[in-house]
Order: structure tokens, then sequence, then C-alpha cells
């Protein structure tokens, strides 16, 4: 007899197995058994459960139980050992090319010029060739384009400022050093014109870098500024009495509006105008560079009239100006009364924004470190805020220390006969880097020197002041070097355009290919006078160029390019200049009769 199977949840049972059948039993039938015995209901039975399929959790479950149990009892070794030998294995590979891959200094990223003057310093002293003439420095002059008539200023005037400041009045607040004041000034005359507007002295803004205190009426002439303006631009010193008490005697609550950056006319006259209109009087703050370069020509004239006429020093820093420019003409003597002025930029506090590094090693890097962290607080700690020091210097965005200026102007060919006015604040670790221009050029000035201490003392502290006199002397030079941009290059070189028939006269040097020279231990002095040289004859060719007016941008702007938009204004100040050379308020003059 066959064999019955039963299925049961899965599992599959031979009965005969089960009832204990032998293999060898006979086929022939027997007997059923016997039940099995009933068992006491007080005792339980144990019965094996079936097994049921795992889950997938289960098993997911059980594996990690088996990795946790490989690695805890017998792989918990190879858990220290595989990044060792993972590291080790790099380092054997790597290690013995790492000086072939490693990349080498970028040149000009590295600050050596000490070594390449201690170098050179025997060819440089004994360098008897013939010196440069300062009255033959610029050779290049200004081809004069065939030009429109300029209109009469009467003319002018009845056309577009008949009845000026008749909309209400306008308040602004500059900021900023002496020459970004200076550019908010001139704007803000602008405006007052677009918007025919009475403006209002404008207000400077204390700021915690400069620590100066100065108003309108301590570094410019505000009687004569008004003057000047009259018939083309309402200027007054202060709101009337009745719109003060309006406003409860507080500025703060008039209306102010936020003008974006370079703002254009078509921004003024459709957003800025109807609120003058509504509300009689306007604040814009902040205002630099709150307005295009590219206005009417009227306006632009506006700007002219205001940067080159009736912006005049007090006569306190005038009287003192002309005396430390005729001072300057005394100790040139050797060269007809001719000098070159440096504007040299290398303070704490240009060295630290510019996060340069020069021969200083961990002492210069905690000083800077905390100059910036007093001047701008957590600014340059930002994550974004990526620093490259190396990169600045191949860049050419490096402050020129006083050894590279002096380096740079013996290869171009000025001899130690020269006199040099150095126009600066304090210089950073001057004990350090002042020792080898003035060996090399020892007939140097400063205001310190030139001025006796009582004539000084009523300016000390007053950094746009002190601004103020460097700005005259430098204006009135021969030669005039830039070593840093910056406002007051930008403005001064388009002053001496303005004077001196469109050329700046001015040595803006290439510093991008100096740093490469002064990184050079290799260079002789032949080869570097020779790049120098290049270096003025570059200077002298740019002195003269003017961007096309359609190019006209915030770096090509009207205070640095002011022709031809400018020239007839000049004309017009040819014909009327006080030929006085002896009125501290002309010292301009002489300039404009060369």
């Amino acid at each position: 007899m066959k064999s019955k199977t039963q299925v049961h949840n899965g599992n599959v049972h031979s009965i005969d197995a089960v009832a204990g059948v032998g293999a060898g039993s006979s086929s022939s039938p027997s007997p059923p058994p016997s039940p099995p015995p009933r068992r006491h209901s007080g005792v339980s039975r144990c019965r094996r459960r079936p097994r049921q399929a795992k889950s997938s959790s289960q098993k997911t479950h059980s594996f990690r139980t088996l990795a946790a149990g490989i690695i805890g009892r017998r792989g918990v070794r190879y858990l220290f050992l595989l990044p060792l030998l993972y590291i080790s294995g790099i380092l054997m590979c790597v290690g013995p090319f790492y000086a072939l891959i490693r990349q080498p200094p970028l040149p000009g990223s590295r600050y050596r010029s000490h070594e390449v003057f201690q170098k050179l310093w025997q060819d440089i002293e004994s360098d008897n060739s013939s010196a440069i003439e300062l009255s033959s420095v610029w050779k290049y002059k200004r081809k004069l384009r065939e030009q429109k008539p300029c209109p009469n200023l009467t003319a002018l005037h009845q056309e577009h400022f008949v009845s000026p400041g008749l909309n209400g009045f306008l308040i602004v607040e500059a900021n900023g050093g002496l020459n970004q004041q200076r550019s908010a000034i001139c704007n803000a005359v602008a405006v007052a014109g677009l918007l025919n507007a009475i403006l209002v002295i404008p207000h400077f803004e204390f700021h915690n870098v400069w620590k100066d205190p100065s108003e309108f009426g301590d570094i410019y002439d505000e009687d004569h500024f008004i003057s000047t303006l009259d018939g083309y631009v309402k200027v007054v010193k202060e709101l009337p009495e009745a719109l003060m008490e309006r406003h409860n005697y507080n500025v703060s609550n008039i209306t102010n509006i936020r003008v974006q950056a370079w703002a254009p006319v078509s921004y003024y006259l459709g957003a800025v105008y109807p609120v003058l209109q509504k509300e009689g009087v306007i604040r814009i703050t902040p205002f630099s560079n709150r307005l295009a370069m590219s206005v009417p020509p009227h306006i632009q004239f506006l700007r002219c009239l205001t940067n080159y006429k009736a912006l005049r020093f007090t006569s306190s820093i005038s009287t003192l100006a002309t005396k430390l420019v005729n001072r300057m003409i005394e100790k040139s003597s050797r060269t007809d009364g001719k000098y070159i002025a440096v504007h040299l930029r290398f303070e704490e506090d240009i060295v630290a924004f510019s996060f340069c590094i020069y021969d200083g090693g961990e002492a210069e890097k905690m000083e800077m470190d905390s100059v910036r962290q007093k001047g701008w607080r957590g600014k340059f700690r930002r994550k974004d805020h990526i620093i490259r020091p190396s990169f600045n210097r191949v860049d050419g965005k490096c402050p020129l220390t006083p050894l590279e200026v002096g380096m740079m102007l013996h290869g171009m060919g000025f001899d130690n006969n020269t006199s040099i006015y150095l126009g600066s604040g304090k210089i950073y670790h001057g004990e350090r880097y002042l020792v080898p221009l003035i060996k090399m050029f020892p007939n140097l000035h400063t205001k310190e020197s030139l001025a006796t201490s009582d004539e000084l003392a009523p300016f000390l502290g007053y950094s746009s002041q002190l601004a103020a006199l460097d700005y005259t002397v430098c204006l009135n030079s021969e030669v005039f070097v830039t070593t840093q941009g910056g406002n007051f290059p930008h403005f001064l070189m388009g002053h001496r355009r303005f004077l001196y028939d469109g050329h700046a006269k001015t040595i803006n040097p290439d510093k991008r290919k100096l740093v490469v020279l002064l990184d050079d231990l290799d260079t002789s002095w032949r080869t570097f006078k020779e790049q120098m040289e290049d270096m003025l004859s570059e200077s002298d060719r740019k002195g003269i160029m003017v961007p096309r007016v359609r190019k006209i941008n915030r770096k090509t702007s009207i205070y640095m390019y002011p022709l031809p938009e400018c020239r007839c204004l000049q004309q017009f100040l040819v014909n009327q200049i006080n030929h006085n050379l002896d009125d501290p308020n002309n010292y301009s003059s002489r300039n404009l009769n060369r």
C-alpha cells in the first residue's frame, strides 16, 4: 500500500513515517493503529511550530546583524588597517614625484624688491648715464580735431537756466575721502540742474576709517561756490525756517529717496521729480555715484563748472598750499623749478585693505589682521570672500613701496638731483621702506618738511584738509606719479588734462610688468632701465588719449577725461583768468598760461 502524505502549512509529512511503519512491512492490510491516548488537559502539549517565510526587512536585519558580527569578531582590525594602507599607497606613489608636479610660484607673486635693490644698488649708484630733463619728459602733443564753436555762456544760461530752483529743495550727503566727496558735490549740482531744484550745501558724512569731522565750509569756500553757480543752480546754506519747522527741525524726517548707483536721467525725471514736486524738499542719501556719466550737454557743463571753477579751497588751505608749491619750486633750482610729485598710498589702512604680503613676516600678518578687524569688522572673514595675496600682486593691485617707486624713477632716467614731493599720509613702517628712497633721491620733501609746525598745526587730524594740500602741490608739478588707483589720482589726472591742454603729464606705471621685474634676482640694471624707459614712453602716449564719448563709463568719467566736454569752459577760463600769481586763490593760474 502506498504511503499517504499530508500537506500542512506548506510542510510535507509522510503518514507512515509518523506512524513508525518500517520500510520492510508486508503489503497485506494491517489493522488501523489505535488512537493515541488522550492526555490530561492540565498538561501543556509541546508542538513544533511550522517555519514561516522571512520578510525582506527581516532579511536585511539579519544581514546587518551578520555584518556587525563579522566586523566585531573578525574584521575590526581591517577597519583601521585599510585607511592606513590607502594613505601609505598614495604617499609611496606620489611622494617621489611631488617635487616634479608642484607648481613654482608665479613670476611677480612674491615681494623680493629689497633683495633686487641690494643686488643692483652698486650699478644704480655708479650709473653715470645722462639724466632726463624734466622739461623734456613729455613728447606727445594732443592733436586738436575740428571742434564746434563754443556757445556763448549767456546764451547757454538763457536757453536752459532761466528760472533755477522752482521745484523745491534738494539735500544730499557726501561720503568718502576728499575726492569722493568732490564727485558727489559735482553730481549734486548736476542733479539739481536736472530737476530745477535748489541745492542745499552738501553735508559730509563722518567715516570710521578717515575719522574726519570736516564739513563743506572747512574745505571749500562756500560763498565762492554759491556765487559761481548763481544763474545756473541756486545754492543755499540751509533750509528755510518754515520747512525745518514742518519737519520738527529734524532733517531725517524729510522724505529720503534711495537712488540706484549710476541712475540715468530718465530715472530722475520719472521717479524723483514727481516726489520733489509733491513734497517740496527731498533727501538723497547715500549719494555716492548716483548719477550716470551720460547726461545732456548742458548738465555735463554743470559738472565742469563745479569741478574746475566753483570748488575752490578755503583761503586757509589755499594760502598754505601756495607756500608749499613755491617752496618746492625754490628747492628745485637744479631742474629749473620743476619737480616730481608722487602720490604714495603705502599707508597702513591701504596696505591692510589690499591684502598684499610684503617682507614683515608673521608680525606684519598679525598687525594687518588687527587693522582690518578694527576698520572693517568681519567683512573680510566671510566665507565668500576669497583672499589670494599672490594673485593680487601679479594682477598689479598691491600698493607700491617707496623703494619700488625710487627704483622705477631711477630706471626711467631721473637722477638724484631731481626734487620729489611725496604726497602721502603716514607711511606704513616708514623707517624700513623710506630709507632706500631717500638714498636714491636725497632731495625728497613732504608737507611736514616744507611747512613749519605752526603752519601745519591747524590741519592735523583732518585727513581731507591735508589731502587738499597734497592735491594742490601735485597739481602744479611737472610730473605726477600715481602708484595706486582711487579717486585722488583720477580727479588729479583729469584736472591736469584740463590745465595742460589735454595731457595728464602723469606716470601711471604698469605694475603687472614691474612686479615681475622686481621678482627676478637675475635681472640686470640695464634690462631694468630699458623696461622703465618703455614704461615712461607708454605713460606719455596714454597721457593724451581720450576715450570715445560713447564708451564713457564710471572708469573713464568726465572727471578723469574732461575734454572735449569741458573744452568750452576751459577756453572761457583762459580768457577770464586773473594773472596775479600772488593771489592764493588762483594757485593754478600758472598752469593755464603755460
